[in-house]
């Protein structure tokens, strides 16, 4: 089938899924098994970046250089020193799951060498608390903060040297943690790191070179990089997974994937020009890693446009990648329309997004504040990944809604993004997709990429300007809570306004 039928036939399926407007639904509308949660990382909310033994990652040196409007991580919502408290408001909610990410740094200092024990036994009062409550942990082994010390020293992820060195601190969280952790996501987003960081150079760690960086590249290279850092970063995550099915796997009974960042994309115009565009746009951003880790090799479009730039796989190293993942997690916040610019592959010396010739335009989340709330585009990527990739096991692990972080706690587009999504999830299920859960960006309003606490996603506000960083529960939180206990939602698609009177009248 040709990619420009194929994306048709996709929007035309599309039209006959499920379309969320208000429906009544319930949490035993899902299967029993299938887990709904909330996540954050590591840098956006430990804080205690001095404390006990951890050392810088690229994430601090990028914050404390001013990319985030002057702000830094090293208090975040001091979650480190908070997590009893934490998790009690997670257990009060009924949250079933938190995900959350290990900071490399404060675990293995140095990258790699001895381990922390400060930063272990964190850890471990962090799962055991969680499982005190019965609360399912999801942990990711990397989230943009690679150790300061591997940069430093070898150009990390540009190095073949890190595969090594990843797996070896992979190692040391299955054998301290495995135990009781069942889910382990190896790296997050690696799509929009390696874009940010090694392209533009607008994101941790900042390489890129003219004229393709958007800031003053002093290092790196953008026509290469972010294709030599993506194959490390496949190679790594595949010797993680072999290590773990080997050594782990059979007695701890877990589960191990890898987190892509999803687009809904969609023609620009019905021109076939911009379906095939829209299909190198895919091929770009999701069969970058989906093709290796299902069928051992990168998409054949990405090869031609990029070259002798994207490295090659040997046959050894395809058939380690092929089938290396037991689930995909899945982030996604909304659609972008795609354009035809194929008249970029004329450039000379190209980068990533030249190579990709789309044009990517409307993007909410870059000019707006609020995210538009359109559901079937994450029931569009669901179908996508069910069709072109044989349906794999998948947990929706980052989807939220952006607003501005202030100490209102009437975050009713919150609820509405929130309601009309989770709506959408359970009408992909009912289309077949083997979505296993559902995860909230973010539970705490956690320090962002760009904009620090300026804007949030979290359920819980949290005072900064507070010395004890007081959390308190938004309307979105006690939305969730009640569906999560088992009360029916999606009946007031419009103002949910009883739903906000009841709430904030018994809050105050």
């Amino acid at each position: 089938m040709s990619n420009f039928l194929f994306i048709q036939l996709l929007l035309i399926s599309l039209a006959g899924l499920g379309v969320c407007n208000g429906e009544k639904y319930s949490r035993d509308d899902f299967p029993p098994n299938f887990v709904f949660g909330s996540g954050t990382s590591a840098y956006q909310v430990e804080g205690a970046t001095n404390e006990d033994g951890r050392t810088p990652s690229i994430w601090d040196t990028f914050a404390h250089a001013g990319r985030a409007g002057g702000a830094t991580g090293d208090i975040a919502c001091d979650h480190y020193n908070k997590y009893k408290e934490d998790v009690k408001l997670m257990a009060d909610m009924g949250l079933e799951a938190y995900r959350f990410s290990i900071s490399w740094s404060r675990l293995i200092p140095n990258g790699r060498g001895p381990v922390n024990p400060k930063g272990l036994q964190f850890y471990n009062n962090l799962i055991n608390e969680l499982l005190s409550y019965g609360i399912q942990p999801h942990v990711s082994l990397f989230n943009f903060d690679l150790p300061q010390a591997l940069e430093d020293e070898y150009g990390g992820w540009v190095s073949q040297k890190i595969v090594r060195d990843f797996t070896v601190y992979a190692d040391v969280c299955f054998r301290e943690f495995g135990d009781r952790v069942q889910y382990w996501s190896t790296v997050n987003e690696p799509n929009v790191y390696l874009i940010g960081g090694y392209d533009a150079g607008d994101t941790p760690p900042q390489r890129c070179s003219p004229p393709f960086g958007k800031i003053n590249c002093t290092r790196g290279n953008s026509s290469i990089e972010p294709y030599m850092a993506a194959h490390h970063i496949l190679l790594a995550h595949a010797s993680t997974v072999k290590l773990y099915r080997k050594n782990y796997q059979e007695k701890q009974h877990g589960f191990i994937g890898l987190c892509i960042y999803t687009f809904f994309y969609i023609p620009f115009t019905d021109s076939k020009e911009d379906a095939l565009a829209t299909q190198r746009a895919n091929d770009f951003l999701i069969g970058w890693f989906l093709d290796p880790l299902i069928f051992g090799d990168y998409p054949r479009i990405m090869k031609e446009n990029a070259g002798s730039r994207i490295p090659s796989f040997t046959k050894a190293e395809s058939k380690l990648v092929k089938g290396a993942f037991d689930f995909i997690g899945v982030i996604h916040y909304m659609a972008i329309h795609v354009s035809d610019k194929s008249s970029n592959l004329a450039l000379k010396h190209r980068d990533y997004n030249a190579d990709s010739a789309t044009t990517l335009v409307d993007i909410d989340l870059l000019t707006s504040l609020e995210v538009s709330i359109t559901p079937w585009t994450l029931e569009g990527v669901l179908e996508y990944l069910k069709q072109v990739y044989g349906n794999p096991p998948i947990f929706i692990y980052e989807n939220g809604q952006r607003m501005l972080h202030n100490s209102s706690v009437e975050d009713t587009p919150r609820v509405k993004y929130m309601e009309a999504y989770i709506e959408g999830v359970l009408n992909a299920m009912r289309n077949g997709s083997n979505t296993r859960g559902y995860f909230t960006w973010s539970f705490l309003d956690a320090f962002e990429l760009f904009d620090a606490f300026e804007s949030s996603f979290g359920l819980y506000y949290v005072d900064i300007e507070d010395p004890d960083l007081k959390r308190y529960p938004k309307l979105s939180a006690h939305w969730y809570s009640d569906f999560l206990k088992g009360k029916t939602v999606g009946s007031d698609p419009e103002g949910l306004g009883e739903f906000d009177r009841n709430v904030l009248f018994t809050s105050k």
